[in-house]
């Protein structure tokens, strides 16, 4: 599995032949990419704020996949037929392609931004395998966690890590929307992961961070997990 972090919250995940991309925002400064230049197959949405789907009707090609509401609101603005969207949500796995996703719920809020706040469902994380969780995780699964825009939640110690077996976790780090080092650091931990990778920084002024900061964090918190700072637009094979 390649994980390419474009900045932001931003994923493109590469399993086999099957391509996803996460949360496409390319208005950041850690990323050169041209949104033009990635071909996905499928586009999975975490949530309705601005900064995760901006760039959404660059990728219409693909098939676009969040909650009922969010993937409703995308037929009706891009003029979709209704087979281009899956609505999906929180606990439910589909098989697409060579991975399976689960949708996890992300403590958070879920508004998309026009002129009136949109309800968009509630927003979520997407835990991404070679296998299919439904028959327990096999030892040798590949797992990759994207928590979506989430606060420290008990659901990482309880639910995802000892049932979904994520080995790799993007976590957002830098506080005042999200989680901070510390508490990513945590989940970190609790999730049982090897690897933990910081994002959703250094876009906004409120959200800058010395990434030092996150890695002492994860060397003190969580002893067992290895912190993984990667560079935009820079890929880590899973």
């Amino acid at each position: 599995m390649q994980l390419t972090w474009h900045g932001h919250s931003t994923w493109h995940v590469e399993l086999g032949d099957t391509s996803l991309l996460i949360d496409p925002f390319f208005d950041n400064p850690k990323t050169e990419t041209d949104p033009a230049t990635l071909s996905p197959d499928y586009v999975l949405l975490t949530h309705g704020h601005y900064d995760h789907i901006a760039h959404v009707g660059e990728f219409l090609d693909a098939t676009i996949l969040g909650t009922p509401e969010l993937t409703g609101y995308v037929t009706d603005e891009y003029d979709l037929d209704d087979d281009a969207t899956v609505g999906f949500n929180l606990g439910g796995t589909v098989e697409l392609g060579e991975a399976f996703v689960t949708f996890h719920r992300a403590d958070h809020t879920n508004g998309i931004n026009m002129e009136y706040d949109l309800y968009a469902g509630m927003p979520g994380g997407f835990i991404i395998s070679d296998s299919d969780p439904a028959e327990g995780g096999p030892a040798d699964s590949t797992v990759f966690y994207h928590a979506g825009d989430t606060a420290l939640m008990s659901e990482m110690r309880d639910v995802i890590g000892p049932y979904l077996h994520p080995d790799a976790a993007a976590l957002p780090a830098r506080d005042h929307f999200t989680m901070g080092p510390r508490q990513a650091a945590i989940a970190a931990d609790w999730l049982g992961v090897e690897y933990a990778m910081p994002m959703h920084y250094d876009t906004f002024p409120p959200i800058e961070m010395d990434t030092d900061e996150f890695e002492r964090q994860v060397t003190e918190n969580a002893t067992a997990v290895e912190p993984v700072i990667l560079e935009g637009d820079e890929t880590f094979e899973l």
